[in-house]
């Protein structure tokens, strides 16, 4: 069992540049809080090993995503969410002047391949 409590400062960055503050981790599942000041373009990235679930809590930003199936981009705003299954290419920026803040569950392919084994 976990309690956290909200952490003050930042705990480190994103691979894409994000503030990143860790709020649950288990096994091969994670929850944290994402800040991306306002202008700011984050580095494209794919995820080899990782699917995310994202929840916009506030501010506005854009998210581009490309698979297999194809491209899209997305407009991030309070109430948005948005997956990112492994291997998608993704690139996100703060387009608002106040942060754009969202929650990010990840999910390792790990545990998805023991789902399947069972």
């Amino acid at each position: 069992m976990q309690t956290r409590s909200f952490p003050s400062a930042p705990d480190a960055r994103s691979p894409a540049g994000a503030e990143i503050r860790y709020l649950i981790e288990g096994e091969t599942d994670g929850m944290i809080h994402s800040t991306v000041p306002a202008g700011q373009v984050n580095r494209a990235t794919v995820h080899a090993t990782v699917s995310e679930f994202w929840h916009v809590l506030s501010g506005e930003g854009q998210i581009w995503r490309r698979d297999d199936s194809g491209e899209e981009t997305t407009v991030l705003r309070a109430g948005v969410s948005i997956d990112i299954p492994v291997g998608t290419a993704f690139q996100y920026c703060c387009t608002g002047e106040k942060p754009l803040e969202f929650l990010c569950v990840t999910t390792a392919l790990a545990r998805r391949q023991r789902s399947n084994d069972r």
